[in-house]
């Protein structure tokens, strides 16, 4: 799957250390400063998306690409610097409908800022909720690594259960 490689492209160029820094993530929604039109094929090997997304996108209104004599797409640095951000916001789970409610708004201009805001602050808090969820999860799950007797993560603390313990656990 597409967003699973850029997934995990992201986090490759974050390193393993946790810092996540405004910098770091500039650096990932930033790409390289696109100095000449992009071809549909260019883009989704930058972007890590297959050229069906790619249409997908622009078919919802999410981005405009220019064509050339041909017909053919031609992706300039401001549609480009668009998917980016689109791309990193359906990673984190952000709705078609809100990407089309959100671009709407930035389509309308500056004076629309507060509400895209709004929506920004809601989709973190989203974000933020589903993490506790999936750290809970893995507290879970490193759990019963530990039951059976394999180690844990450095980032997990789980109680050490002795062999007359795990017997006494429920199974599954």
């Amino acid at each position: 799957m597409a967003t699973d490689d850029l997934m995990t492209r992201a986090l490759d160029t974050l390193g393993d250390d946790g810092a996540m820094s405004v910098e770091a993530i500039h650096s990932l929604t930033e790409p390289a400063e696109v100095s000449e039109p992009m071809a549909i094929a260019e883009v989704a090997g930058l972007l890590g998306i297959s050229p069906h997304t790619l249409r997908y996108y622009e078919r919802a209104g999410l981005v405009e690409v220019a064509r050339d004599g041909n017909g053919h797409r031609v992706y300039d640095g401001a549609a480009v610097r668009r998917l980016v951000f689109l791309t990193r916001m359906r990673l984190s789970g952000m709705a078609m409908r809100d990407l089309q409610d959100y671009i709407s708004l930035v389509d309308a201009g500056e004076h629309t800022v507060p509400e895209r805001l709004d929506l920004l602050i809601e989709h973190r808090d989203t974000i933020r909720r589903r993490i506790r969820e999936l750290t809970l999860s893995l507290t879970a799950v490193e759990y019963k690594i530990a039951t059976y007797g394999g180690e844990t993560g450095p980032d997990v603390q789980t109680p050490a259960v002795d062999r007359t313990a795990r017997r006494a656990l429920p199974a599954g």
